[in-house]
């Protein structure tokens, strides 16, 4: 099974070093994992998975890359890729089929690892039923955190693809272009996996997780952005087919700091 996550080498501006990250903790029991059962592995069309985020009852947000076929460059259909809320040891708290998928008007799966690509790299997945479970509670969103704040990552991955692990202190490095730089500690299987803020009473997902990356020898995660770009998403499920045009009043809006020209570059790995 291939799992699946964008790989890039950047050049970027000088990042800042993150302070002491933690660990991951793999979270194999109930016990451990009980604040997160609304985080669940994506098997994709069964040839591979991706980590996604209860948000709403019958909503998951996770990476718009997994759900394209890397060799084809074709969408996937929504009906092959299921949902396993809680996932650990063979068992999860909830399994939900997906009727409709939507991504971000402007993102491309066209091969091409890009700064662009990586901004709006986020889908929202709509199940054929709502998770109704008391265990499994969707988890709030808010704004993209700013550089030095301390996030937190729950993901699956290809070397712990039965049970999720949690690393609840890394950092922002850095914000360039719309795009999360990170310290967090991710790996194939983690695209999509939600980034946490644990500054209020409950942690909240502020970006998904888009892809691995080295800059200068050390390696970082990157992150997609949310906010009003989830919103638009949203719009697309409830008043338009996928691929369709925005509702009335609806635009196509870009969040995050000014654009300024930081020489990124993106090698396809």
């Amino acid at each position: 099974m291939r799992q699946l996550m964008m790989v890039c080498v950047m050049a970027l501006a000088p990042l800042a070093a993150a302070a002491q990250d933690s660990r991951l903790l793999r979270m194999d029991t109930i016990d451990a994992g009980r604040q997160w059962q609304a985080v669940g592995r994506l098997d994709v069309n069964g040839d591979g998975f991706c980590t996604g985020a209860l948000i709403a009852p019958d909503l998951v947000l996770t990476a718009a890359h997994c759900l394209f076929d890397s060799d084809t460059k074709a969408p996937i259909r929504p009906d092959t890729i299921e949902f396993l809320a809680g996932w650990r040891n063979g068992r999860a708290s909830a399994y939900r089929t997906v009727r409709r998928a939507v991504v971000h008007p402007d993102y491309i799966y066209d091969g091409q690892v890009s700064t662009d690509r990586v901004r709006n790299d986020i889908a929202l997945l709509q199940l054929q039923r709502p998770i109704r479970n008391t265990t499994v509670t969707p988890f709030e969103t808010d704004e993209r955190p700013r550089k030095g704040a301390r996030i937190g990552v729950v993901s699956y991955a290809h070397d712990r693809s039965e049970a999720p692990s949690l690393q609840d202190v890394c950092a922002v490095m850095s914000r360039q272009q719309g795009v999360l730089v990170m310290s967090c500690d991710v790996d194939f299987g983690s695209s999509g996996a939600p980034v946490f803020s644990f500054e209020g009473d409950r942690p909240r997902i502020v970006s998904v997780v888009s892809a691995k990356a080295e800059v200068d020898g050390q390696q970082v995660s990157l992150g997609a952005a949310l906010a009003e770009e989830l919103d638009l998403l949203q719009a697309q499920l409830t008043g338009i087919p996928t691929g369709g045009r925005l509702p009335p009043g609806v635009g196509r809006v870009k969040v995050g700091e000014e654009r300024n020209d930081t020489g990124a570059k993106f090698i396809r790995n």
